[in-house]
Formats: C-alpha cells, structure tokens, sequence
C-alpha cells in the first residue's frame, strides 16, 4: 500500500465538511439568534435533559467535544440571554450546574427543527437523515471519533 494519497485527504475533507456544516448551520441559525457553537450547547443540554440528567459545564465540555472554557463562556452568553440558568453544585463547589430555562426550551426546539431539515438536505446525496448510507456513515464517524489521539512527539532534529 502506497504512502502517497490521490487528491485531497480524508483529513482534509472531514475539515471541509466540518467548515461548510458549521457554515451553513450558523447562517440557518442566525435568524434565531443563536450560533453553531451556541447550538451545540444548548441541543447537548436539552438531550442530557431529557436523559434526566442536569450536566456541569464540564461534562457538557465533554460531551460536545467543546474546551470547557470556551462552554463557560458560551454559558454565561446563553444565560444573559435568559436560555440557560446556571448553578452551583451543592457537592461540588467548583462545579456550575446547567438547565435550560422555559425560553431556552422553546428556543431550542425551533433551533432543532430548523437544524434538522437543514441537515436533512446536506445528506441528500446518502439518502438524508433515515437513509442506510447515512447510518453507515453515521457509524463510521464514530469509530473515528473513538480512536484516541496518539501524543505528538517531536525529535531533537525536527525542533525548530
């Protein structure tokens, strides 16, 4: 098996992908006032929610693949908006505790909806959301989100 690839990566196309979904997610979303990021947030939070379960902001971290300082920010924003309420843990003083509030609910659900049918459209091409190549591509991505990181180790020579 040949090193050399043929045309563009598959890195460089999962970064495509990613750039045109969060692109075009962000322009569908704008008229609600929300972003991709903000989205993400508070989709994540309404899913753990309905699983019973009132996530910290570091779990939420962990679960959107988000840095947990930039959820902290994304927090604050979203309860300035009065979409999330935060709140400190009564076991954890170091951990913020989020909810989404009756707004934030609703807020949400329309920000899903529109999500959703976009969403539907970009996978068109494999069948839309209920189609079987989008469960098997579906199902390829998470084995790619699986594989752990390998650390990055730089030589003596390599160092600038």
């Amino acid at each position: 098996m040949s090193a050399s690839i043929d045309g563009p990566t598959p890195g460089f196309l999962v970064w495509r992908l990613s750039m045109k979904w969060r692109v075009a997610i962000d322009r569908a979303l704008a008229p609600l006032g929300l972003t991709h990021a903000q989205y993400s947030l508070v989709a994540s939070l309404q899913g753990m929610e309905h699983a019973g379960t009132r996530p910290s902001q570091r779990a939420l971290a962990d679960h959107t693949g988000l840095e947990p300082l930039y959820v902290s920010k994304l927090a604050r924003s979203l309860e300035a908006a009065g979409l999330v309420e935060r709140a400190a843990d009564p076991s954890d003083s170091r951990a913020v505790r989020l909810s989404l509030t009756g707004e934030g609910r609703a807020a949400t659900d329309r920000a899903v909806a529109v999500v959703r049918e976009l969403v539907d459209g970009l996978l068109a091409p494999l069948g839309g959301l209920d189609g079987p190549a989008t469960e098997a591509f579906t199902e390829a991505l998470r084995a790619l989100l699986d594989v752990p990181v390998p650390p990055v180790t730089v030589s003596r020579e390599e160092q600038p």
